[in-house]
């Protein structure tokens, strides 16, 4: 009876830890990677919250070592050297007062937590908040860790290890870095802490990285010891963090994403390698209309899904085929069915411009980030690129919240790659992909009356400043895309109506 008892509780929690605690009519994620503090706090009350952004994730806040000699790389901000809230996005009180400022605006935040490990070794080793570590002895003063903090005897994983040994893929160095035992009571203290002191402030959850690399009971004893979420920033009583693992795993590995999902969501790689396959033409888009565990993918709920991450967009992490903000039409119609099929809790990428894929944020001379300007059309500037703020992306945002909980209906293709589908009666969309025009009479769900389409302009002072559709009595309205179109996309949404014809009985 008591074992029975403890996996109900267990069970509970999992399900807890997989609400995102969204403010109400809330439902997508960005993730501003590199941002600093300052900045992120600025565009949760100007942009992010008044479009209706549910969260952001925010790069991890400890102290990394500061890797010079690799011109400070993306990467070293997943090399740890201590726990400190210093980074070159900001300190411990830029931190806390972004956090208050965006839950203010109705936009959570969401930590990129790095647990599994701490750097590797180098010839530098100062880190952004000026702490040092002696990486041959596996001595980290600053939190303080010491060798006999690591696994050990020290091993290093290899490409075969994927395949064939789970215990070397969790208890060996990914990459040579320095890897954390987290079966020891002592390890879980520091990591346990560190996470609560960011739930203190008002974070509503996290990224796991490398959770792959870590054993799933060591993962479960952390979860279970963090605090609920703090009240004082709007989350209900008893709410528990969100947790959201990377586990990469897409078919053929020792180590499988559903030994994770009793514990909390996990990051699903095949969402956005099989999405950018269709929209790159690989696949026909007609074979959506099962989207979901009919094409291997994980049930929704446990299921954070992406077109591109930090990772992938760079080749690494089911990279390769993904596609990116460097290839905006397939990227933005991939993204559009991201946000249009109720399938998972989506997350976008906010970007800045990359041509070596080890290159870190835009920064100056003295390696300061360089902060992300904002241009008379809204888009970034100053090498950022911004996708959120792409019209294509925040108005499918708002589709996306305005669709609900409502599923999937009056599914249309053409046998290839143009297809259409209501989400209840509250929203429309359709995709052409096709090398000619679509151009057919289509149920949209949706009340009589004129609507904006959302994707080529959007609804202003009760007009349209992109197409306009016509929707009839019966629901109908002739939908066209043309196969040259700037865009591959066109929907419509309760809200983006100008008039609404009411016909008696």
């Amino acid at each position: 009876m008591i074992r029975f008892i403890l996996l109900l509780v267990a069970a509970a929690l999992a399900v807890a830890q997989k609400n995102p605690h969204y403010a109400s009519g809330r439902s997508t994620m960005v993730h501003l990677f590199e941002w600093k503090w300052d900045d992120i706090a600025a565009e949760c009350e100007r942009f992010l919250g008044p479009k209706k952004f549910g969260g952001v994730q925010v790069s991890p806040p400890n102290e990394n070592l500061a890797i010079w000699s690799k011109n400070r790389p993306w990467w070293e901000r997943y090399q740890p050297i201590s726990y400190k809230l210093v980074t070159r996005s900001g300190n411990e009180q830029q931190f806390a007062n972004m956090v208050r400022r965006c839950n203010n605006a109705g936009v959570r935040i969401y930590v990129d937590a790095v647990i599994n490990h701490m750097t590797g070794t180098w010839g530098e080793n100062v880190g952004t908040g000026g702490s040092t570590a002696n990486f041959n002895q596996w001595h980290y003063p600053a939190v303080p860790y010491g060798r006999n903090d690591f696994n050990w005897p020290n091993c290093v994983i290899s490409g075969n290890d994927y395949r064939c040994c789970p215990d070397r893929v969790r208890n060996c160095e990914l990459s040579g870095l320095k890897d954390l035992n987290q079966g020891s009571e002592y390890v879980r203290t520091q990591i346990v802490n560190y996470m609560n002191r960011l739930i203190s402030f008002g974070v509503a959850g996290f990224r796991i990285d490398a959770a792959k690399h870590m054993w799933p009971g060591d993962l479960r004893a952390i979860y279970n010891r963090l605090n609920n979420l703090n009240t004082n920033h709007g989350f209900p009583s008893g709410a528990r963090p969100y947790i959201y693992q990377e586990v990469i795993d897409l078919g053929g590995e020792a180590v499988r994403r559903e030994e994770y999902t009793p514990l909390a969501a996990v990051t699903e790689f095949k969402f956005g390698m099989e999405l950018s396959r269709a929209f790159r033409g690989g696949n026909q888009l007609r074979w959506l209309s099962n989207w979901g565990p009919a094409w291997g993918l994980l049930a929704s709920n446990d299921a954070l899904t992406f077109i591109d991450n930090h990772d992938n967009q760079r080749g690494h992490g089911a990279g390769g085929s993904i596609l990116t903000y460097k290839q905006a039409k397939q990227y933005k119609g991939a993204v559009a069915f991201m946000l249009a099929h109720p399938y998972g809790q989506p997350q976008l990428m906010s970007s800045f411009d990359f041509r070596d894929s080890e290159a870190g944020p835009p920064m100056d001379s003295r390696g300061n980030i360089v902060s992300p300007s904002i241009n008379s059309d809204g888009s970034c500037g100053n090498g950022w690129i911004c996708e959120h703020r792409w019209r294509q992306m925040y108005q499918m945002v708002a589709f996306r919240n305005v669709a609900g909980n409502n599923g999937v209906s009056n599914w249309w293709d053409n046998g290839s790659n143009q297809i259409a589908f209501c989400r209840g009666s509250q929203a429309f969309i359709a995709f052409n992909n096709d090398n000619r025009d679509l151009n057919q009479n289509l149920q949209t769900c949706l009340p009589a009356g004129t609507y904006c389409d959302v994707i080529s302009g959007e609804k202003r002072n009760n007009r349209c400043t992109g197409k306009t559709i016509t929707v009839g009595s019966n629901g109908r309205a002739n939908i066209r895309i043309g196969a040259n179109e700037f865009d591959m996309v066109l929907a419509i949404h309760r809200g983006s109506e100008v008039s609404i014809i009411k016909f008696e009985n």
